[in-house]
């Protein structure tokens, strides 16, 4: 079984995808966030809520890491144009988030809290895990890791097994984080929040960017080669 995967790739896609999702996320800061929307809720029901929500995060991301490359391929969307449209995005998300963080929070806030029903069971999925806590710029960076998967081998099964992983521990940082709201508040405060933040937000923008460099290889690569013929 194990000769079936590639160690390397499987950690080297755990690492570099669980930075990604844990970037875009920022289950940190977002329990910040979380506790306030929440705050009329006893203790149990927010660890209720940060359970569904942790279960709904990780189907949204392995779904888009599974299926959205292959489906935006059945439209005739080519993998570099989806890198690059992808990194875009990303990148384009992290400057907001380097820049403005406060608005980016203060937007998530108000559509996190407008027309919100008391139900737990009505709050956990909308709009709490989709848009607050897996929205666009989640969904875009896990299509965008998804579209970096190799050639099929041992390298391609290590790299879907290395982004479930990361996508599954990411989920699992969003049910305790939640769930631990009250503490996280009083461990790192909201100034540590914004240090965090920004530290996680560039590095963000460089694998956006590293995203788009890839993307253009793979459009200008073949255009190249077919020049020096």
């Amino acid at each position: 079984m194990l000769s079936l995967i590639a160690p390397e790739a499987a950690l080297h896609s755990f690492v570099f995808a669980f930075s990604s999702l844990f970037s875009i996320v920022n289950p940190v800061g977002s329990a910040l966030i979380f506790f306030q929307i929440t705050a009329r809720n006893s203790h149990p029901e927010r660890v209720e809520i940060a359970k569904r929500i942790g279960f709904y995060s990780a189907l949204i991301m392995l779904s888009a890491l599974w299926a959205g490359a292959p489906i935006l391929n059945f439209f005739g969307v080519s993998l570099g144009a989806l890198r690059i449209a992808g990194g875009l995005v990303v990148a384009a998300s992290a400057w907001t988030l380097l820049t403005a963080p406060e608005a980016r929070e203060a937007r998530k806030h108000a559509e996190a809290t407008q027309d919100t029903p008391d139900s737990v069971a009505d709050i956990a999925f909308f709009p709490l895990t989709l848009p607050f806590t897996t929205g666009p710029g989640t969904i875009a960076v896990a299509i965008a890791l998804g579209s970096n998967r190799p050639a099929s081998g041992p390298d391609r099964i290590g790299f879907y097994l290395g982004m479930s992983l990361a996508a599954l521990a990411i989920a699992i940082l969003v049910r305790f984080a939640y769930g631990s709201a009250d503490r996280v508040v009083m461990a790192i405060g909201p100034v540590g929040a914004r240090v965090l933040g920004r530290l996680f937000a560039f590095l963000l923008l460089c694998i956006g960017t590293q995203i788009t460099v890839n993307g253009v290889g793979d459009v200008l690569g073949p255009i190249l080669a077919a020049g020096r013929r």
